[in-house]
C-alpha cells in the first residue's frame, strides 16, 4: 500500500499533552511558546500567511522575522502576489505549524507596511545574495527558464553597490492581531483549543483588551 492509499490511518496519537495557558496576555503567551519550541522544531518561525482576492483565499509560508507587542513582522516584494492582495484587503491570516512540539499557533488581523526605516534595518543584515535575490526578482511573475532568472541575479548584482540599496518596492508588513488561538495537540483528539480574542486590532500585551476562551476540540 502506497502512503496516499494509506492517508485514512495515517495518523499520530498525542499522549499526555494536555495543558493550560500559561501567558498573562498573547505577546506573553506566544513567547514563552515559541521558546519552548524552537528547541526542537525546525525552522519554528516558518508561517503560513493566508491573504484572499476575487478568486478566494490565497495561501503560502513565509519566514517570521521580528516580533514584538505590535505584532507579526514579515518581509517580502510589495509588488508581489501577497502583496497585491494585501493593498486590496489587508485582513490577512498566520498559521504557526509547529508538529513536531504537536501546537500550532492561528492569528487573524490586519497586515499594514512597517516604516522604511525598519524594512532598511532588516534589509541591512540579510547576506549579501539576498539583498540582490530581491532585486533581481520580479517576485510573482513569469520567467521563460532558469537561465533568464539566472541571467537577472547577474545583472542585478552586477549593479550593485556597497552596501546594497533596498529596493523602494520590497519591505516589511506587521500583522496587528485580533484574534489569536493557541492548540496542543491531546490524547483520543481531545485536543486544548484557547481562543484569545480582541473587540479590535490590539497590542498583544494589552491583558485588558484580551479575552480567553477555552474551545471544543
Amino acid at each position: 500500500m502506497s502512503h496516499l492509499e494509506s492517508l485514512a490511518t495515517t495518523r499520530t496519537e498525542y499522549q499526555g499533552n494536555s495543558s493550560d495557558l500559561v501567558g498573562e496576555n498573547p505577546f506573553e503567551q506566544f513567547s514563552r511558546w515559541y521558546e519552548e519550541v524552537a528547541e526542537h522544531v525546525h525552522e519554528p518561525n516558518a508561517m503560513v500567511v493566508s491573504t484572499v482576492d476575487e478568486d478566494g483565499p490565497d495561501s503560502r509560508i513565509v519566514l517570521l522575522k521580528e516580533f514584538s507587542p505590535e505584532g507579526f513582522v514579515f518581509f517580502t516584494n510589495y509588488d508581489s502576489t501577497k502583496g497585491r492582495q494585501i493593498a486590496e484587503n489587508p485582513h490577512v491570516a498566520l498559521v504557526f505549524p509547529w508538529h513536531a512540539a504537536h501546537r500550532q499557533v492561528r492569528v487573524r488581523g490586519v497586515a499594514e507596511r512597517v516604516p522604511a526605516q525598519q524594512s532598511d534595518a532588516y534589509f541591512a543584515v540579510r547576506p549579501r545574495g539576498s539583498q540582490i535575490g530581491a532585486i533581481a526578482s520580479r517576485q510573482s511573475q513569469p520567467v521563460g527558464s532558469r537561465e533568464e532568472l539566472d541571467e537577472a541575479y547577474a545583472r542585478a548584482e552586477a549593479a550593485a553597490g556597497d552596501p546594497v540599496v533596498r529596493p523602494d518596492n520590497w519591505g516589511g508588513y506587521v500583522v496587528r492581531a485580533h484574534t489569536l488561538e493557541f492548540w496542543h495537540g491531546s490524547e483520543s483528539r481531545m485536543h486544548d483549543r484557547f481562543q484569545v480574542k480582541a473587540s479590535q486590532v490590539s497590542r498583544l500585551d494589552d491583558a485588558a483588551a484580551w479575552t480567553v476562551q477555552r474551545l471544543f476540540p
